[in-house]
């Protein structure tokens, strides 16, 4: 892709200013800015959603290996009980 120097720019502005004449640029850069501004967040949102995503399974997992050793130990505490009233 070749670079754009100062003519090159020069020469779309030109042609800007034909097609959309003076009055209508300024509303089409801030619609452009405006575009570009929503398109970032849009971007970081998507970024941050998959991050949740990616720590979601991690805090499932830990849950599930906490209520597995509860219940163990409840198992555990019943069997327990159990062997002290046969005793």
């Amino acid at each position: 892709m070749p670079n754009l120097g100062v003519p090159e720019l020069l020469i779309i502005l030109l042609i800007a200013v034909l097609v959309f004449g003076v009055g209508k640029l300024p509303q089409l850069g801030g619609a452009l800015g405006q575009s570009i501004r929503e398109f970032r967040e849009a971007v970081r949102a998507g970024e941050e959603d998959q991050e949740e995503e990616q720590v979601r399974p991690k805090r499932l997992s830990a849950r599930a290996s906490q209520s597995a050793a509860s219940a163990d130990r409840a198992e555990e505490s019943v069997a327990q009980e159990q062997q002290q009233r046969q005793s």
